[in-house]
């Protein structure tokens, strides 16, 4: 078979290696001579791509936190536009992390402006700084969002775009076997998940941890699994070793993740994408998050939505509790999981709007990586008609 077009991906963390990962797959099902480079995690490795460096190096979130670490951003955001312009591709993928993902982009625009351009994950410019999008559109050509109500802000600054479904709505429900054998105990089930940055682990971990260990005090029996992303490994482990817990670790697989996530009876989380996997899950849960103060103060001048949570977004009222920066203390996170633990009306409203969101996520359509697949050969295939709808 004569090889085809190259494709040059960029994820930066475990979030945007997922979406890499089934992307690539799925370019594979509909155009198996693809080729493809760039840089990514496991997920994407697996798909059959080999990274340019390691990309823990850059699994930082907020201005404080990316200081330290600006020499090495700055080194790995030169190496990586190096290796694009020097291979060329028929378009570059950049996803998610804006941070660092689209300071390449934007550097090879420059450079090499025949190369197509496509970001995988609208910026939230609907929430915050909906200057954004306008600043994109002078390098980026195409957007593939992952909800309904994004493609207008992207169009009217000139970039073209298609609401593509959320990932989290693909992910096959869980092997019921491998729920049923995670429920074993003689007490409820508690899943933590404090995050795959860093900053975030050093922040949010010390309450989480003493959540749970509170929890623990009144029920000797509690069970407490932690998933354990690859970028923060050792910290999670080292932290959370005196729970006992079970620590689910990334070679176990995103079944595995699954099974334990539907077999909580409650969780508390890091505010992000782990929350829409809590919802596909059908477990209730508590979103915690803290920042350093400068982000935080930096984040309510801009912010313009009352809420971090998508579910709570979409269906336009607060079901999840939200415990953000200097509401995130175990007093207010215990109080908020304490009901979600026992079952009753307040997890049996949040599974209903799960129900809902989910549907409004893509649930019912296409695969969304499908989806984004043939928006990115869409695009790639016909330039002059990227504002046709792609199904």
């Amino acid at each position: 078979m004569t090889a085809g077009p190259l494709l040059y991906l960029i994820a930066g963390e475990p979030s945007g290696d997922r979406l890499g990962g089934t992307l690539i797959a799925a370019l594979r099902r509909e155009r198996p001579e693809l080729r493809f480079a760039g840089l990514g995690g496991p997920e994407m490795a697996a798909a059959g791509l080999a990274p340019l460096f390691d990309y823990r190096d850059l699994a930082v979130m907020g201005l404080a936190e990316i200081l330290p670490r600006l020499p090495t951003m700055i080194r790995r955001l030169r190496e990586t536009t190096r290796d694009v312009l020097s291979r060329q591709p028929a378009a570059l993928i950049t996803i998610d992390n804006p941070g660092f993902t689209l300071r390449v982009a934007e550097r090879v625009r420059a450079k090499a402006p025949h190369i197509t351009t496509i970001h995988y994950v609208a910026p939230s410019v609907w929430a915050w700084r909906p200057e954004r999008a306008r600043h994109m559109a002078r390098y980026i050509d195409h957007v593939l969002a992952l909800l309904p109500f994004e493609p207008p802000y992207m169009e009217a600054v000139g970039m073209t775009c298609d609401f593509v479904g959320h990932p989290v709505t693909e992910r096959p429900a869980p092997d019921p076997a491998a729920v049923a054998a995670l429920r074993t105990g003689p007490g409820p089930h508690l899943l933590i998940a404090p995050g795959s940055r860093r900053g975030e682990v050093r922040r949010l971990g010390p309450v989480l941890r003493e959540v749970a260990q509170r929890l623990r005090d009144r029920d000797a029996g509690l069970t407490v699994t932690i998933p354990v992303a690859e970028t923060v490994a050792t910290e999670v482990e080292a932290m959370f070793a005196p729970l006992s817990p079970r620590f689910l670790r990334p070679e176990e697989g995103p079944e595995a993740k699954a099974a334990a996530m539907a077999a909580a009876d409650a969780a508390a989380v890091a505010s992000g994408t782990v929350t829409l996997e809590m919802a596909a899950a059908g477990t209730p849960h508590v979103s915690c998050y803290r920042t350093s103060w400068l982000t935080a103060a930096m984040v309510r001048r801009l912010v313009k939505v009352d809420t971090a949570h998508l579910v709570n977004l979409v269906v336009g009222r607060h079901t999840v509790p939200e415990c953000l920066q200097e509401a995130c203390t175990p007093d207010r996170v215990l109080a908020a999981l304490t009901p979600l633990l026992s079952g009753g009306e307040a997890a049996a409203a949040q599974r209903s709007d799960f129900r809902v969101a989910l549907a409004a996520l893509g649930a019912d359509g296409p695969p969304p990586s499908t989806r984004a697949a043939r928006s990115v050969l869409h695009v790639m295939d016909a330039p002059l008609r990227r504002h046709q709808t792609v199904t």
